[in-house]
């Protein structure tokens, strides 16, 4: 099976929304956050393992404690998995920290800051323009 087949995909997606229910509804870890979530799952094409990313919002530490969390309970997780999808193997997930969403939203505060400086900038801009134009004109004769 390649890694980009339709039957691989679908793999995906199935692993995702169990990991997911799994996540959100079976675990009862303190040390994982409630506002955890599964950005995405790459199995391998011969189902052996699996990279599951998951993005938790909160500070660095509850990120650290949640995956400490996740990967403990990792073969109930697995088991829960089996019980849950029909799959052939059932894969070992390795959990990894997504900071995509994090950077997003560090990326969109930064263009709303820079748009509200130009915003700021263009009545500025307005006024020397209109009381400014003779300071220009003046300025190149005498160059």
């Amino acid at each position: 099976m390649r890694k980009n087949s339709i039957k691989n995909t679908r793999i995906n997606e199935e692993v995702l929304r169990r990991l997911s229910e799994i996540i959100r509804g079976s675990i009862k870890d303190p040390r994982i956050n409630p506002m955890t979530s599964v950005v995405s799952v790459e199995v391998a094409p011969d189902l052996k393992t699996c990279k599951a990313y998951v993005s938790v919002l909160g500070d660095e530490q509850s990120q650290k404690d949640t995956l400490a969390g996740l990967r403990s309970a990792e073969g109930y997780i697995r088991r829960s998995l089996a019980q849950s999808a029909n799959l052939r193997h059932t894969p070992q997930i390795t959990f990894i920290i997504d900071q995509s969403i994090a950077y997003g939203v560090n990326m969109s505060h930064l263009i709303d800051r820079i748009q509200k400086k130009e915003q700021q900038a263009a009545p500025d801009e307005q006024s020397q323009q209109t009381g400014g134009t003779e300071d220009k004109t003046a300025g190149e004769e005498e160059a």
